[in-house]
């Protein structure tokens, strides 16, 4: 069971992603039926850390190990998705593959779970042009930064 709450028109969630950074590219994902990006990563479990979930769900999604790197930022994000408010906490941790070998392609491709959701490594510069959420994310990931930083976003709209 993962830590989301539903409560009427708002929902809480606990969320950790992965940045995965080869070749000058980061790896970013959507669903299909979606017009925006993120980063790989998913819904922290009850009673289970951060760091256990990004691990778990790049195995489920992608099909192979990673290790955690840092942390990078821990972030309070409050939007609109779907018609309803979300307030969610964010865990975004530096990633790398747990073998040498290299996970790059230039091509989309689709994950583990079959066609929902649609991978694709993008060039760090090209960020900014692309619809990527949170959106501090189009400048952030240019430069890491050193030690964990903690952000607050709010929708303007909320």
């Amino acid at each position: 069971m993962d830590a989301t709450f539903h409560l009427n028109n708002a929902v809480f969630n606990v969320r950790a992603a992965g940045v995965m950074i080869e070749t000058g590219h980061v790896l970013i994902h959507k669903q299909v039926s979606d017009n925006h990006w993120a980063l790989p990563g998913g819904r922290v479990e009850i009673l289970e850390n951060s760091q256990s979930c990004i691990i778990r769900e790049m195995k489920e999604e992608l099909g192979f190990d990673v290790k955690i790197n840092r942390l990078l930022w821990v972030t309070e994000n409050f939007f609109e998705y779907n018609s309803k408010h979300f307030h969610e906490l964010g865990f975004y941790y530096s990633i790398s593959s747990a073998t040498a070998s290299s996970h790059f392609t230039t091509e989309t491709f689709h994950g583990e779970e079959g066609n929902r959701l649609i991978y694709r490594w993008v060039p760090i510069t090209e960020l900014k042009q692309l619809p990527l959420f949170p959106e501090f994310l189009r400048t952030s990931l240019k430069q890491l930064p050193l030690t964990p930083k903690h952000l607050i976003f709010r929708q303007d709209s909320l």
